[in-house]
């Protein structure tokens, strides 16, 4: 009878880790004139239970904007340590949430970089499904040459086909906005720069190396693959974990050891960051000045997570229209405004 209950309780808690919020279906959104022939946008987000309320909220606000919503496909990136009744819950969630929504959820084997994660200011940064996104051109299909990555804690609030049709040039791999009035040397720790042979690296970009967020990225995935640059990113790792801690911030230092100063720039409307605070406060943060394209709620503070405890900053107010958690007894008026 004792091994009887020991596996009951074992089924149990297995069934529980596995349990989700439910959430609510969201409107369905339909192409509108001038769709026919147009391109197919790829967009690729990841998919956990953490932060699963955010990736619903960005997939709802990104149809919510576009003039042919039924022309983007999804491509959700969820880790392969999850146990599989946790990874069929997230799909449950997701097809409860959007029915009808193109999407591919490709397994990332978190063992590609569970040797080479060093610990940084924040645990969530920590996670192995945090560096996912420098794997995408080998998980997803080589009929995909090039996508755009989100991150979890954002809103689209214009039609992404604008951000989607940025042109690359001849030769960049990655766009992104680029915030040159940054402090870049803040970005790497003194064991850097007094090593001449690591920051002797940006003497030779095509521009002055300047930091850029990568929670919003346009990839030319056939550019990435011909120039390496998932080994290239997987050598700063390695340079990290095992020479010298020449960063203190999660994955974001290796795009920029690697992409600084050869990065496409885009209009800073389309990554309004920051709104999520700092790494250690999550205080409240207002927008940087000039339009708005996508809001960015990177930092500590998510919305969610800040209006379930009854303390939201003013912005969050912009992000709880597009929340599909369900609850019981609740009415959906916040729904109907998106629809």
């Amino acid at each position: 009878m004792r091994v009887l209950a020991v596996v009951v309780l074992a089924a149990a808690l297995a069934v529980a880790a596995a349990e989700l919020p439910e959430f609510r279906e969201a409107p369905a959104f339909r192409n509108g004139a001038g769709c026919d022939g147009a391109p197919t946008i790829h967009i690729a987000m990841t998919l956990d239970g953490t932060y699963l309320r955010g990736s619903l909220a960005g997939v709802l606000s990104v149809l919510r904007h576009a003039a042919c919503p039924e022309s983007i496909a999804f491509h959700f990136v969820a880790s392969s340590a999850s146990p599989a009744r946790r990874l069929a819950a997230l799909r449950r969630a997701l097809a409860a949430a959007f029915p009808t929504l193109p999407a591919t959820v490709h397994r990332f084997d978190a063992r590609l970089v569970r040797g080479k994660i060093s610990t940084s200011v924040r645990r969530a940064l920590d996670q192995p499904l945090n560096y996912a996104r420098i794997y995408l051109a080998d998980l997803l299909p080589r009929s995909v040459s090039r996508v755009l990555y989100l991150d979890s804690d954002i809103l689209v609030v214009d039609d992404v086909a604008r951000l989607w049709a940025t042109d690359l040039g001849p030769d960049a791999a990655l766009a992104a906005p680029e915030y040159c009035h940054a402090n870049f040397t803040s970005y790497f720790t003194d064991a850097f720069w007094n090593h001449p042979d690591y920051s002797s690296i940006f003497t030779n970009r095509v521009r002055a190396p300047c930091y850029f967020n990568t929670g919003v990225m346009v990839i030319d995935l056939n550019r990435w693959r011909a120039g390496g640059y998932t080994a290239k990113l997987e050598y700063w790792m390695e340079v990290q974990k095992q020479e010298a801690r020449i960063y203190e911030l999660g994955s974001l230092p290796p795009f920029l050891l690697v992409f600084a100063g050869e990065v496409k720039a885009v209009e800073h409307r389309w990554n309004q960051h920051g709104l999520g605070g700092d790494n250690v406060a999550g205080q409240c943060r207002e927008l940087h000045p000039g339009p708005v394209s996508l809001l960015h709620w990177s930092g500590k503070g998510k919305p969610w997570l800040r209006l379930d405890a009854g303390r939201p900053c003013p912005l969050d107010a912009l992000w709880a229209p597009y929340d599909l958690l369900r609850r019981h007894g609740a009415r959906d008026d916040l729904l109907a405004a998106v629809a």
